[in-house]
Formats: structure tokens, C-alpha cells, sequence
């Protein structure tokens, strides 16, 4: 076991149990876990003795809420950039579990958000329950999709990963699974079962297999009831034509959620917009999330995010007021900035052209 408590490892067989471990905090990742995980699949990737890494959360709420909001909100309130160095090393290690040799089994049990999704859903065995519940919720903070959450959602089947972008809504065990979010529905009370069939693998094809015997079939994805509307309004070439659609197609869902988007950060949404898009054209999740460092710099030295922090963390008033305020007042040149390259200070993960 490390010093740091807030992670949990301990080696079952040969499976490296990895386990998040602030459960009153759900789990919320902070820099030093992070530097436990990668450490821990530096090792475990050089030792032949492990097959595989499970990844978990602590406690009943779930595997992780994301970052540690509040904390980013404390570092740039103060002028300081610790989550700048943060967000570096975090993103080094969504692309460390991505590329990661062995299996990598993530359970998806209960929220997992923002820097959960970006600990789970780049492996390549990734489990969902009845409980979980899914999202990349940055837009409602004054963010934007992260820790390679938009290659993930730009890879989404026809427009569902741009209208969970914008919105950050939360999507079911099925809707992840249609989504390309995870891959395996194993029902909550076989988890122990399965946790304890995992330790008596021996061979990397053994961890695959036996999650399959455990899983089941998904229930159905209520987000694919509403798959006509959102790819009816989402292929529109800017957020207002998006909302225009949304508020005149006449399913009510559509109409609800064009309300929806008019109280979100406008800035947020017309950057997430782009970075979506962008990400559709990128040819690996390297190029995606040196693109989202960027973003994330840039936002960090904006306005929205501390708002957006305050108004739903801090204060809990959830009465932001967002600079501008007006979609039309954020300019093509306002989002471009948002992509601009940072010099000596890029992330550098993919190879230069």
C-alpha cells in the first residue's frame, strides 16, 4: 500500500487492484492520485507476474466524480497554476492507460464523470451496471470536455457525443454502451463474484474472457429513442443554428434541451462545439488531448470557469453570470484562441508533424 491513502493498491493473484479512494469526496481525483495511478502502471507494465489492472472506486456512490473542482477553483482564484501541472500529468496518464500493454479492467460502477470517465473509458475492458451513470458535465462549470472525453464523444455514433458535449448530460448503463462508452453491462451484485474470478486468471485472453461470462444483456438505451431528433439538430454549423433547431423541431425533448442550452456558458459551448468537431479529424487520442490542454489552459485563465465553480460548488446558488453572456457576443477569433498552440508549455503528446 502507498503512503497516500487516497489510492489503494494490492495485487489479487495477478490482477493489480487499483482503488480510488476518498469516498466522501466520490472519489474525485486529485494530483497525487494521479501520480500513484501512472507510477503503479509504470510498474505493473514491466512486471511479469501481473496480467492485468482493475481499476475501482471505494465506497457506494461510484468510481469517480472527476477532478477536484473545487481545488481548481482555490488555484485560480489565487492566481496560481498547480492545475495547469495538474491537468498535464493527469492527460499523460489517460494516454498511459490507452496505450497500457495488459488488460485494463475498468468498473464503471455508480457516477463516473469528467476525470472518471478519463481513468475508465480508455481501457479496453470497461464495465457498467445498473447504477452507473455517465457524463462529461465540464459546459455546466464554464468547461470544456477533457482528459480525452472529446475523441471519445467525437467517435460517438452520428451526433450523440456532440449532444452530450453540450449539455453534459448523464447517460445509463446502456446509453455508455451505445455510445461507445464502455463495453461489457454486468449487473451490480455479480461484481464481488467477478472481482473474485478475475483473481484466479493467469493469462491476459483468461481477464476478457471471464468478464464475458459474468455480463448480461444491457436494458434498452432510452437515448436511442431520441436519436432521430439529435441528429436531425446537432449537424447544424454553429450552437444558435443548433438551438434554432432544437426550439422549432417539435419533439419535446428537442425543445427542452434548446432551453437547456441557453443557460449554459456561452463560451463553453461554442469551444466545445469546435473542439468536438476538431477531435473527428485527429488521427489519434494523443492529438486529442494535446488539443484539449490547450483548450483547458485557456479556459483556466478565463472567466466561466471560477463562475461556474462558484455558482454550482462554492456558493451553490446556481445563478452564474457568464462573460459574455450572449452567444452572439463570442467571436470566431474568441474560440480560435482557445486552440492556439502554447509554445514551450504544450502538452506534447502526439509526434510533430
Amino acid at each position: 500500500m502507498n503512503d497516500d491513502e487516497s489510492v489503494l493498491l494490492h495485487t489479487e493473484g495477478h490482477i493489480l487492484h487499483v482503488t480510488l479512494n476518498r469516498p466522501r469526496a466520490l472519489n474525485a481525483l486529485t494530483h497525487s492520485m494521479v501520480r500513484i495511478i501512472d507510477e503503479a502502471l509504470d510498474q505493473a507494465a514491466g512486471d511479469d507476474t501481473v496480467v492485468a489492472v482493475l481499476i475501482s472506486g471505494a465506497g457506494e456512490r461510484g468510481l469517480c466524480a472527476g477532478g477536484d473542482i473545487r481545488s481548481i477553483y482555490e488555484d485560480a482564484r489565487a492566481g496560481r497554476r498547480a492545475s495547469v501541472d495538474f491537468w498535464r500529468d493527469e492527460y499523460r496518464l489517460n494516454a498511459r492507460i490507452a496505450r497500457f500493454p495488459k488488460p485494463y479492467v475498468a468498473l464503471m460502477d455508480g457516477l463516473v464523470m469528467g476525470g472518471g470517465v478519463g481513468v475508465s473509458a480508455h481501457g479496453d475492458i470497461r464495465v457498467v451496471t445498473e447504477r452507473s451513470r455517465v457524463a462529461m458535465p465540464e459546459t455546466g462549470i464554464g468547461f470544456v470536455p477533457d482528459v480525452g472525453g472529446t475523441r471519445l464523444l467525437a467517435t460517438a455514433p452520428g451526433e450523440l457525443g456532440t449532444h452530450l458535449a453540450l449539455t453534459g448530460r448523464t447517460v445509463d448503463a446502456a446509453g455508455a454502451l451505445l455510445c461507445g462508452l464502455a463495453d461489457h453491462f454486468v449487473p451490480s451484485h455479480r461484481l464481488p463474484d467477478l472481482v473474485q474470478a478475475l483473481s484466479r486468471c493467469s493469462a491476459p485472453a483468461e481477464v476478457t474472457e471471464t468478464v464475458r461470462r459474468y455480463a448480461a444483456p444491457a436494458p434498452d438505451a432510452e437515448l436511442a429513442a431520441h436519436r432521430a431528433w439529435i441528429d436531425r439538430c446537432y449537424t447544424a454549423g454553429t450552437v444558435e443554428e443548433i438551438i434554432e433547431r432544437l426550439a422549432d423541431d417539435g419533439a419535446p425533448e428537442a425543445g427542452e434541451t434548446a432551453r437547456e442550452l441557453l443557460a449554459l456558458p456561452p463560451t463553453s459551448l461554442k469551444v466545445t462545439l469546435e473542439a468536438v468537431r476538431r477531435a473527428r479529424r485527429l488521427d489519434s487520442l494523443e492529438a486529442a488531448l494535446d488539443q484539449e490542454f490547450r483548450v483547458s489552459c485557456r479556459a483556466f485563465d478565463g472567466h466561466d470557469l471560477v463562475e461556474g465553480v462558484r455558482a454550482r460548488i462554492i456558493d451553490k446558488d446556481r445563478s452564474p453570470t457568464w462573460d459574455p453572456a450572449r452567444l452572439g457576443d463570442v467571436t470566431v477569433g474568441e474560440v480560435a484562441r482557445h486552440f492556439q498552440p502554447l509554445g514551450e508549455q504544450e502538452l506534447g503528446l502526439a509526434p510533430a508533424p
